[in-house]
């Protein structure tokens, strides 16, 4: 009976232990986010008393990342600015701190990348990934803050980062996704004196 007992349980472990070795590749792959990841240039110009953010970011590119989107993973893009008041004698006061998240999904039936900004509802597709990573990785004409925010003789610091993180997963990878906590990177801050 014991002998009969053992029998039934190997199976089942043959099984699971398959499995596992076909997760194991997912895995590795869902270390997805190696590369480059850096805002490569940021600016603000002045238009009307609203300062707008003009920015450059470098996203890593790898064919991981292109499986998982062909796998059916929303891939989310973060840009972040901070605007602080430098103090002396305490810790610097944030003036303002924003976020423009867009996320990348990839549509099988047209073959094309979906860019979609959450906030406005508004979507871009492309053709091909890099694309819509240039895209992506392009920022112009960001209204970041008003001029008369600022006080004349103060001093501020601009900050910017990019961020990058696997966002929707469909249903069918979040059991064997579940425990992947690799798909989130940030970029080091790009930072600058404001001059007012």
């Amino acid at each position: 009976m014991l002998g009969a007992l053992n029998a039934s349980l190997k199976a089942p472990l043959r099984s699971l232990c398959a499995v596992l070795l076909l997760l194991t590749p997912c895995a590795v792959t869902a270390d997805a986010l190696d590369g480059v990841l850096q805002v490569r240039s940021a600016y603000v110009a002045l238009e009307q008393s609203v300062f707008q953010l003009h920015a450059r970011v470098d996203y890593p590119m790898t064919p991981a990342i292109s499986a998982a989107l062909a796998d059916g993973v929303v891939v989310s893009f973060d840009v972040e600015v901070r605007i602080q008041r430098t103090r002396r004698l305490w810790f610097d006061a944030t003036i303002a701190d924003l976020t423009l998240h867009r996320e990348l999904a990839y549509h099988t039936v047209s073959d094309r990348y979906v860019v979609h900004d959450p906030r406005s509802g508004d979507q871009q597709t492309f053709a091909t990934l890099p694309a819509a990573l240039m895209y992506l990785g392009t920022i112009d004409n960001w209204p970041v803050l008003v001029e008369p925010v600022l006080q004349p003789d103060d001093h501020y610091t601009i900050g910017v980062r990019a961020g990058i993180r696997r966002g929707h997963l469909p249903s069918s990878l979040r059991a064997l996704l579940f425990w992947t906590n690799d798909w989130h990177r940030v970029s080091d801050w790009f930072t600058w004196s404001l001059t007012t």
